[in-house]
């Protein structure tokens, strides 16, 4: 054989065994193709430097952005799923609910806790996609209900941050009953004239859309988030027309008048904070 296919100069060889791949996590590949380091994308909350680019965070990280020093105490963080429907595809609804409380430590695809915000106290509800798709059963209704609730008997103003792929098929009728019983509470908010914030996150979709994510006394959305009912499909179908490039994104949203203001992640503490002084004719912080 010619020597020309034959590596005279093998240098330092590492057995294929002791050979280590990068940890995972270590860097972040936006849509764009912007390479960030993960410590560095945490270090901006969890937004790409170069392109803007706001990526999925949960309700560990939002907490951590909008609760003073991180502390809160967590309501009704025990409560789940059941399966009453006994719904059956190609795995049961009640293994769906293990794997997915198992691969994210979560109860379900809600959050609510209460903590200070500024030094003022505050009821924040966030959604979690990584929990079967950030989607609205009972469990989602019923906890965003009883913060609602707790909101009204302190009298402190609400925020849901809401990240979903809409209403939970595997509850059917039980998943839609939770947008009348999330707008009834809110309008109870409304009532005693305790605000409420809405924030879009990506994606917020379907019976999310539909109820809670849209009734704010101010409605807010990340930089290019999915705001939408339907998609795009859907929707073509339905209307028989083609669509506007981009029309289910935030700043279509807001040009229309569905949306109050977009706000990027740094600024989301002081502009929550600076709607909470205006609704309740308090000094605006400078």
């Amino acid at each position: 054989m010619s020597s020309w296919f034959k590596r005279k100069d093998k240098g330092i060889q590492t057995p294929t065994e002791d050979k280590k791949d990068v940890p995972k996590g270590l860097w972040h590949k936006t849509p764009s193709g912007k390479i960030v380091d993960a410590e560095q994308l945490k270090n901006n909350f969890y937004v790409s430097p170069e392109d803007n680019y706001h990526t999925k965070i949960g309700s560990k990280e939002y907490f951590e952005i909008l609760f003073d020093d991180n502390i809160f105490e967590e309501l009704n963080p025990t409560i789940s799923s059941k399966d009453p429907l006994k719904f059956k595809d190609s795995k049961k609804y009640s293994d769906r609910l293990k794997a997915a409380q198992e691969k994210t430590n979560l109860t379900d695809a809600v959050r609510t806790a209460v903590g200070k915000s500024y030094g003022k106290d505050i009821v924040i509800a966030c959604m979690d996609f990584a929990f079967i798709g950030g989607s609205m059963g009972s469990v989602v209704g019923e906890k965003i209900a009883r913060a609602a609730d707790y909101a009204l008997k302190n009298k402190l103003p609400f925020m849901i941050i809401s990240k979903s792929g809409g209403a939970r098929m595997m509850e059917a009728a039980l998943s839609l009953m939770q947008l009348v019983k999330t707008s009834s509470k809110l309008a109870q908010l409304a009532d005693a004239s305790i605000p409420y914030v809405s924030l879009c996150t990506d994606p917020t979709t379907g019976g999310t859309t539909a109820s809670f994510a849209m009734l704010g006394d101010i409605n807010i959305a990340e930089p290019g988030a999915l705001v939408a009912f339907a998609g795009p499909r859907v929707v073509k179908d339905t209307t028989g027309k083609d669509l506007p490039e981009g029309f289910q994104k935030a700043e279509f949203v807001l040009e229309h008048g569905f949306l109050d203001k977009i706000v990027e992640r740094k600024n989301l503490k002081k502009q929550l904070n600076l709607y909470l002084d205006l609704i309740l004719n308090q000094p605006v912080r400078a």
